[in-house]
């Protein structure tokens, strides 16, 4: 084995001219990932002691203005909030700044004394503490008044009335006490204000800034709509704060696998049951996350049947109890061609699209008049229609537009069930034909038709105005809960701010934010898990390693930067697995992709010896391709075992050309 790969070295020339060249530039490589690009940082002048650049915030603040200057945060801080401070928003900031180095907070109501304190911090809008708009126009910050739902204000400096001079270690570069503001047009503004605060922090730093920021769309989440193995509940409230971090505000609950939902959709659940859901809508409104719940009748459902249209504001009824206040329809999935009972032919007449739709909105009006307009505080209720998606007219979509009640929502998947772009167009021509609001159920990154996948890519497709023409979207995820983050972080980005969103750089941040000191590993794996429907591109870092790699072949040139530049990508691809197991402190994420994590070291290893094998053979030793050449087929031998996909289209076409190659 050493003389065997001692002879590789000293052959190849130029190619890998020493063991210990090669191992320094994969070295190199494994050490200096990209870096997210940074479209919403801002570079300040400042000293060696502050931070060099205003952080990246996720989703991108739709303003976010520098200024000179920072504050430390100091061991003690003081804390000023209002009789109806939201309780999630506190209990954020607090921990943020626990997390900072804060040992303790000395608090006072509004209308009391500031704390004497280095750095205060106000906590609240207009309608919970009436002492922030003072903190606010201290700092010459304007507040959220008029800012839709979610918006807020942000502002960090220090108060120019006093003019003692304070010591870094105080927090304070200039005079004044330091302030923190933070103003929510609503409560879930000012949770979403806190979230902000979170990643402006640096160490115990913040840049002077003053932000002013708002959501494109009223709706913006996760609908549990997939079919297969369904999340757990550990999964569901993970996954509910994670939508509450990135500031979206929607979970559909609509798992297939719920036949309380479905088929015993009649029947009440079970104490022990309706005690899971209550426990999952209190954990959707600690983080300020609408629980949507949706039952779904279709299949059984007698639409001209008194009873059952009971039994269908009666179940509503018990989910309202528990506290929920947003509920959905869907009829999709069900037959246009057929009844559930006898008597819908004596209502509605022989079964077709358009009496299917007729008895379709019989039952929501039903619902939306008995059940959602007397119950103040319900969101508007939401319907998935049988036909789902596109925007031609059809005798169905014609009643729906002209019977169903106008404030009821309409979901819509687009001009096809899985589509590769959505624009402002075609919601509007959605909007047009179905008659009522467009609600998106976008069927990304869901990979319930083809399991063996995942779909790591970034959100795109969407166009830049989509918010003005839609209430807003619902992404429908993977089966595998922790894994759908990397795609969900970065729709979430979208869905906050559409304008200004980068998919690839919301992509690599997402993929810091989750993979934490492992993010470099975990970017060789979403790397390598790209593609899908809304983005054909798949292993973009590796491919733009492997073209260089064939063309320099093809023209018998120079193998050696190609060569080195693929042998330190399969390097990385084959200590990934290693990397992610010891650094992401994730057990549930690495029990998900456990199967794909294996698969992809495979490859790193196999590609490695491919492009051994290729360069032994260019430089006539016949004995050293040959052994590379074994190790090759088994590992393709090995590879061909495990069904899930890894650089579908990508790997084992390049080991295919590699093994016919001379």
């Amino acid at each position: 084995m050493r003389s065997i790969h001692s002879s590789l070295l000293a052959t190849a020339g130029a190619v890998v001219r020493a063991a210990a060249v090669l191992m320094a530039a994969v070295g190199m490589v494994m050490a200096t990932a990209p870096q997210a690009a940074a479209g919403n940082t801002a570079s300040i002048r400042s000293s060696t002691a502050t931070p060099r650049a205003l952080p990246s915030v996720y989703p991108a603040p739709r303003q976010m203005t520098p200024r000179p200057g920072f504050v430390t945060l100091p061991a003690t801080v003081g804390e000023v909030v209002g009789q109806h401070t939201d309780g999630p928003a506190l209990r954020e900031v607090n921990s943020v700044l626990k997390r900072a180095g804060v040992r303790h907070v000395v608090t006072a109501t509004a209308g009391q004394p500031a704390p004497k304190a280095p750095v205060v911090v106000y906590v609240g809008g207009p309608s919970e503490n009436a002492a922030t708009a003072g903190a606010l126009a201290s700092l010459h910050v304007a507040g959220p008044e008029g800012l839709p739902s979610g918006g807020y204000a942000l502002g960090v400096g220090r108060e120019q009335g006093s003019q003692e001079q304070g010591s870094q270690e105080q927090g304070s570069q200039g005079w004044g006490t330091g302030v923190i503001a933070l103003s929510g047009v609503d409560g879930t503004g000012t949770f979403y204000a806190a979230q902000t605060l979170r990643q402006l922090i640096q160490g115990r730093q913040l840049h002077d800034v003053a932000v002013k920021d708002w959501p494109s769309m009223p709706i913006r989440g996760v609908i549990e709509g997939f079919y297969g193995p369904p999340w757990s509940t550990a999964d569901r409230i993970s996954a509910l704060r994670f939508d509450g971090r990135n500031k979206m505000n929607t979970y559909v609950y609509s798992p297939k696998d719920d036949p309380y939902l479905r088929a015993r959709w009649r029947e009440p659940y079970p104490p022990a049951k309706l005690a899971v859901i209550k426990h999952l809508i209190d954990a959707a409104n600690a983080n300020h996350v609408n629980f949507t719940y949706a039952l779904s009748p279709g299949l059984s459902i007698c639409f001209s049947s008194e009873s059952d249209i009971n039994a269908l504001i009666t179940k509503l009824q018990s989910i309202w109890n528990i506290g929920a206040r947003a509920f959905a329809i869907p009829f999709d999935d069900v037959s246009e061609s057929s009844w559930n009972c006898a008597a819908d032919t004596k209502a509605f007449g022989p079964p077709s699209a358009r009496d299917v739709a007729t008895a379709q909105a019989h039952v929501l009006n039903a619902v939306q008049s008995r059940f959602i307009a007397t119950h103040p505080g319900a969101a508007p209720l939401e319907f998935v229609p049988t036909e789902y998606s596109d925007t031609a007219a059809s005798p169905y979509k014609q009643v729906i537009s002209s019977q169903l009640d106008p404030s009821v929502v309409v979901e819509w998947t687009g001009d096809g069930v899985i589509v590769p772009t959505i624009t402002a167009a075609q919601a509007k021509a959605a909007r047009q034909v179905y008659g009522h609001d467009i609600l998106i159920w976008d069927n990304y990154p869901v990979n319930d038709y083809i399991t063996n996948r995942l779909l790591m890519g970034p959100y795109t497709g969407r166009g830049p105005h989509l918010g003005q023409a839609v209430t807003g979207i619902t992404a429908n995820p993977m089966i595998e809960e922790e894994a759908s983050k990397v795609a969900l972080f970065t729709a979430a980005s979208y869905f906050w701010n559409t304008a200004g969103y980068d998919p690839h750089a919301a992509w690599l941040a997402g993929i810091k934010a989750i993979g934490g000191r492992a993010w470099p590993a975990l970017q060789v794996l979403a790397d390598n898990d790209y593609s899908s429907t809304l983005n054909p591109r798949e292993s973009p870092d590796l491919t733009r390693r492997i073209d260089p790699f064939w063309k320099a072949w093809d023209d018998h040139g120079n193998m050696s930067g190609p060569a080195l530049a693929l042998l330190a990508y399969f390097a990385r691809m084959a200590a990934a697995p290693g990397q992610l197991r010891a650094g992401l402190h994730d057990p549930d994420f690495l029990s998900e992709v456990g199967p794909w994590l294996g698969k992809l070291g495979r490859y790193g290893q196999a590609g490695a010896a491919a492009v051994k094998m290729l360069l032994a053979e260019r430089a006539g030793q016949d004995a050293v391709a040959r052994f590379y050449r074994a190790r090759v087929r088994r590992d393709q031998a090995a590879l061909a075992t495990i069904p899930q996909q890894v650089a579908p289209g990508v790997m084992d076409p390049f080991l295919a050309r590699a093994m016919s190659a001379s």
